[in-house]
């Protein structure tokens, strides 16, 4: 290491005690973290590309250090879901320092990786008071039934209104509508529990209409429309 010839001349001055980095909530301990390794949890990030065509939610469970599992989800541009893929191939083994400098080949995934760093560096995970945190396993159970992300679509015009088109119950089939023609229930059918049924023997039209259920006050409405004819 190199001085300049004025530090050099300086006379020395003992600084405090240091007492470390501050202790931050890890997996129920509090733990002074002063290398990669000392940092476990489960947590979230979410990331945005450069033009903002697209955005990235991360899941990653980390267990001293070391990423063991990994959920990424992405909306919003089609290049992007080939991304998620080649991430989820790179992120599982790598320690969070190595992933936070790894290109994860979208813009949207990098931002989010950089966020989710954050959260475990300053002991802000979903699991920093969980006693032994969560298993490898848990970033699966954030899909629900039919392991399939939990989306909404809703896109609506000054002229004609709004237009449900999918909500986390499921894919939109019909919107009722009162007397005032505001939108008082859906009709939708759980396309990730349809495709499970489909998967384990179920006949795809039996899948399909044992999955279509109501919200709201569906039954009652005044009139009904298709979302994406009407």
């Amino acid at each position: 290491m190199e001085y300049s010839a004025k530090v050099e001349q300086m006379c020395h001055v003992n600084s405090c005690p240091s007492h470390g980095p501050s202790a931050i909530p890890e997996e129920g301990k509090w733990i002074k973290a002063y290398h990669i390794a000392d940092i476990s949890g489960l947590s979230h990030g979410i990331g945005w590309c450069a033009p903002q065509q697209g955005a990235c939610k991360l899941t990653l469970n980390v267990k001293n250090g070391v990423i063991e599992e990994a959920l990424v989800e992405t909306i919003g541009c089609s290049g992007m879901t080939h991304s998620a893929a080649m991430a989820a191939e790179i992120l599982p083994g790598k320690t969070l320092l190595e992933a936070l400098n790894t290109d994860l080949v979208c813009d949207a995934i990098n931002v989010a990786m950089r966020e989710i760093f954050k959260q475990f560096a300053y002991g802000r995970t979903q699991t920093a008071f969980s006693e032994g945190g969560l298993p490898i396993g848990a970033g699966l159970e954030d899909l629900g039934k039919g392991e399939r992300s939990q989306v909404g679509t809703m896109y609506s015009t000054k002229l004609a209104g709004v237009r449900y088109l999918e909500t986390a119950e499921g894919y939109i089939l019909s919107l009722g509508l009162n007397d005032d023609s505001e939108i008082c229930g859906y009709k939708f059918v759980n396309v990730g529990q349809m495709m499970e049924d489909i998967r384990n023997g179920t006949a795809p039209n039996d899948a399909y209409t044992q999955n279509i259920n109501t919200y709201g006050k569906y039954e009652a409405a005044a009139r009904y429309i298709d979302p994406r004819n009407n």
